[in-house]
């Protein structure tokens, strides 16, 4: 059987890649502006794929009409197009502005300028719940205008938890799934059915949660991103006095002044609960000042290797760049398990000859 190829748009460090290729997918070109995020993705995941085209830059600048010929033209043309843009213009975090009128919201735009060149069976989008907002349903409604155009049927876009799917982490993100007319599989079951809850019990097909109490197991002596931030003493005491596994910083007895008068982010500060799922991974996952980021028990933030367990990268993955920029990675990162649960399951239907004789059809018909 022909092994299904793909691309990967805003590669990131790879955690989508990384997912295809453990699903037996075959990354073939990839993307990303970022150049400590292109280093980690040249050093873990090129050397797993065949063929892979990296390039690094802006997106805007690719010519994918080439990349169609030049990269899959020898390889029977492109199955998949995964990844998601940027995903600060729509992030809760930036209320003031929510991302209206952030050029990297238009990046949604260029995603689809791929899936035109390209042709490919399939396109998964990935993004932060903040795009399905109100204010950004022009961005929203135009993608799907162009994809009905370009002759694709675009899916209802669908918000699935990480933890659901195994993941010992709280993370919901929206997928957008899109297949050409005509090869639509007829039994997909989207959004995928959870395979785990919080209260699964022996009856239930379902497994508990995973909570994350293993991402804080010891670290391989040599590892390089098994590092945190240095703490002012006054902040490591201020840790102290903050109650082990999940205690949160109104526990510590400090009162920072710009929370004098309002209680402003209630998790900033706070440790880690073990015994759940831990928070969703941000950018900032290494800072506690952005969020619930403290170690369970010791008196600092988490590592950029426990952020990385978070989301379900293997010890052996190493980021490259400082420590913020490790942690920003990470944060920006598909969980590699979420992502595996979505290509398994698309692998199935993207691989059958039924589809595959329809696509072909469908081509036909256009050309």
């Amino acid at each position: 059987m022909r092994t299904l190829q793909c691309a990967d748009l805003f590669a990131g460090a790879g955690g989508f890649s990384l997912a295809a290729l453990r699903c037996g997918l075959n990354v073939r070109f990839a993307v990303e502006f970022d150049n400590h995020a292109c280093d980690t993705y040249r050093n873990n995941i090129v050397p797993q794929a065949h063929g892979l085209t990296l390039q690094q830059g802006d997106i805007r600048n690719v010519n994918f009409r080439e990349i169609a010929q030049d990269v899959f033209g020898s390889v029977g043309g492109c199955d998949l197009i995964l990844g998601g843009p940027p995903c600060q213009g729509y992030s809760a975090h930036r209320i003031n502005d929510a991302g209206v009128g952030d050029d990297r919201n238009d990046l949604i735009h260029t995603y689809f300028d791929a899936v035109e060149a390209l042709s490919p069976q399939a396109f998964l989008l990935e993004n932060v719940p903040g795009m399905l907002w109100p204010r950004h349903k022009d961005y929203l409604e135009a993608f799907y205008r162009r994809g009905e155009s370009s002759g694709y049927s675009v899916m209802q876009p669908v918000i699935m938890d990480a933890r659901d799917f195994g993941v010992p982490q709280r993370r919901k993100r929206v997928f957008i799934l899109g297949f050409k007319k005509g090869s639509e599989p007829a039994d997909i079951t989207w959004p995928l059915t959870p395979t785990h809850a919080r209260d699964a019990d022996a009856d239930s097909d379902l497994t508990q949660w995973v909570n994350c109490s293993d991402v804080f197991a010891p670290a391989p002596k040599d590892d390089p991103n098994n590092c945190h931030m240095n703490h002012r003493d006054e902040l490591i005491e201020v840790f102290r006095a903050t109650p082990i596994n999940g205690g949160s910083r109104r526990d510590s007895g400090r009162v920072l002044p710009c929370h004098a008068k309002h209680d402003g982010h209630k998790d900033v500060y706070g440790r880690i609960n073990p015994t759940e799922p831990g928070p969703t991974m941000t950018t900032a996952c290494i800072n506690p000042s952005k969020g619930r980021f403290v170690h369970p028990t010791e008196h600092h933030g988490i590592t950029v290797r426990q952020a990385a367990r978070m989301q379900t990268f293997p010890d052996d993955f190493i980021f490259s760049g400082g420590l913020m920029a490790a942690g920003k990675q990470v944060g920006n990162a598909v969980p590699v398990k979420l992502g595996e649960a979505i290509l398994s399951a698309l692998k199935t239907h993207l691989s059958s000859d039924e589809l595959a004789c329809a696509s072909a059809k469908s081509e036909m018909e256009t050309a």
